[in-house]
Parts: structure tokens; C-alpha cells; sequence
């Protein structure tokens, strides 16, 4: 990370609750039960659809229990998946990371909003070349068509046909500005993988695609294709082949992870001391938000 902005838990809600005209509507859960853990409600459902970061770890470590939760619940023969706006690796290095924190997850049951947008990226802009702002070492072969790395070349910036916005890595301020102010000379597709404002780490929250792609609507005339919870298409994806199942999503973020779960229909648990809202009155921002979890556990 260099020369992002900072955000803490509160600024990051209330950005989120700055452009929620832009984020799906969402279904209002009847009402709100505390549990302690998922193990308390795993007799009511069929499967559990898991975010990733503040639900089973907090940057490079896992969240105590987490590793034997997941593997409880798959041997009473639930249904696991992870459904993750994290765009940063393609599927198999997505899964290569869980298995070095501890989790056993299958290839199948890691679904990113980097996938997603990899399936549609053709759709939006069928030939030219996109510059994607990504890891150092992200190969990218996991998108069809011309895909190339901005880090690795910084004149692509203005001769690309698409924007294709994967990771804040080497991102920055200037680095943004420089972006936007070539958007504005000559606007063209993007596409944000994550939507994600910010991210749990072990010392604070780090910014996100999502941040930056709602600074380009605010600065200029494009409308970034955003991928990832709350909107749709990565719940569709994540329950491919388990559909008609008794899901519950669990997450750690009212904007995303619970208001995206209700509108696509699913139950929702949120994890209240991990990851986003830790140490929050959590009570307070449900009324604010008015994005209310079947669910608040104290842990995964």
C-alpha cells in the first residue's frame, strides 16, 4: 500500500451510507436475533455462504475457531462456500491462501468478484485493450481477451480502451488522480472487481477498489461496472448447483455482505467482533442503515 487515504470503521460506514443511491435497495429482515456463534443456528440451514476478510480472517491470520467451524459444518453435511469481493487473485491462488491459514475449501467452493468479472468482462467491451490496475505478479490469465498490466506499463493509461480495477496494491493518490484526469480527456469503460471500500487488516483498514471507483463518479462523467456483494451476480454465481437450499450468508459488513445476501434472497448473520463493525454500537447502525441481519453472532 503506498499513499492511500485512511479510513476508520465509522468513516467507511459513512461513506457507504454517502452512496447508498448507488447500491442496491435491499429486503429489511423482520427481526434480529443474537446467537454466539454459527454452530447455534446450523440445524436451520442447509449451507453457509462465507466473506472472507473480518469473518474468516483478519488480514494473514485466521479468526480463532474459524478453521473448525467451517469443518464442523461440512461434516453435518452442510454446504460451504466463500463468497468474497477480494479481486486481487485468481481462483487458485485464492484457495492456495485459505489453505495457508488453515481451510481445506475445494476449487468449487471460492467464488470472487474477480470471477465474475472475468465471465463478463467480453460482454462489456468485446475487443480492445484493457489496463488493469493489479498486484505486482498478477498474471492475469484468468480474463479473456487483451489484458494488460498498468504497473508494468505506465503509458498504457491513455492508450487503453477499458480500465479493469483489481487491487490497491501499488495504488495511490497521484496514481488516481493521473486516472481520472485521463477519464475525463477520453471516458471509457470500467470496471471495478471489488466493491469493497475498505478491508479488515491486522492494523487498521486498507482501502479498496471500491473506494476509488466511486471517486471516479464523483469526479468525472464514468460509471464504473462494479462486481461483487451487494450486487447480484456474485450471490448467483457462489450458488450455482445449491440452489432451492436453505442458505445464510455471514459477514461482516451491512453494505455489503448483508444488504447484498437479503436482496438476493438469502438469510443473513452478522460477525460483530471481527472484521468491520468490531466495537461498534452495532444496534445503532442497523437503525442508521436501516440494513437490519436475521443474525448478529459474536464470532464465526
Amino acid at each position: 500500500m503506498c499513499d492511500n487515504p485512511r479510513l476508520d470503521a465509522m468513516g467507511a460506514f459513512a461513506r457507504y451510507e454517502d452512496i447508498r443511491d448507488r447500491l442496491p435497495r435491499g429486503v429489511r429482515a423482520t427481526g434480529t436475533r443474537a446467537i454466539s456463534d454459527i454452530s447455534c443456528i446450523a440445524p436451520e440451514f442447509d449451507g453457509f455462504l462465507f466473506d472472507a476478510f473480518g469473518v474468516l480472517n483478519v488480514g494473514e491470520g485466521a479468526i480463532p475457531g474459524a478453521v473448525g467451524r467451517v469443518r464442523d459444518l461440512r461434516a453435518a453435511g452442510k454446504v460451504v462456500r466463500v463468497v468474497t469481493n477480494a479481486a486481487s487473485y485468481p481462483r487458485d491462488g485464492a484457495v492456495e491462501k485459505f489453505r495457508q491459514l488453515g481451510f481445506d475449501f475445494g476449487r468449487e467452493e471460492v467464488v470472487s468478484s474477480r470471477d465474475v468479472a472475468a465471465r463478463r468482462l467480453l460482454s462489456i467491451m468485446p475487443d480492445g485493450i484493457w489496463a488493469a490496475i493489479a498486484a505486482p505478479g498478477d498474471d492475469l490469465r484468468d480474463f479473456a481477451g487483451n489484458v494488460a498490466n498498468l504497473g508494468t506499463d505506465s503509458g498504457l493509461l491513455d492508450r487503453a480502451d477499458g480500465i479493469l480495477f483489481l487491487s490497491t496494491a501499488c495504488w495511490s493518490t497521484p496514481k488516481q488522480n493521473a486516472l481520472v484526469e485521463s477519464l475525463r480527456r477520453f471516458p471509457r469503460p470500467v470496471v471495478i472487481a471489488n466493491v469493497d471500500l475498505v478491508a479488515p487488516r491486522e492494523n487498521g483498514l486498507t482501502v479498496e477498489p471500491g473506494y476509488w471507483g466511486h471517486d471516479i463518479i464523483d469526479r468525472t462523467e464514468c460509471r464504473p461496472v462494479f462486481f461483487g456483494k451487494p450486487y447480484r451476480d456474485v450471490f448467483d454465481a457462489a450458488t450455482e448447483g445449491i440452489d432451492g437450499l436453505r442458505l445464510a450468508m455471514i459477514g461482516d459488513s451491512l453494505h455489503t455482505d448483508i444488504l447484498g445476501a437479503g436482496t438476493a434472497g438469502h438469510r443473513t448473520v452478522l460477525v460483530s467482533s471481527h472484521g468491520l463493525l468490531a466495537g461498534l454500537d452495532i444496534v445503532r447502525l442497523t437503525e442508521v442503515s436501516g440494513i437490519r441481519p436475521d443474525f448478529v453472532a459474536a464470532t464465526t
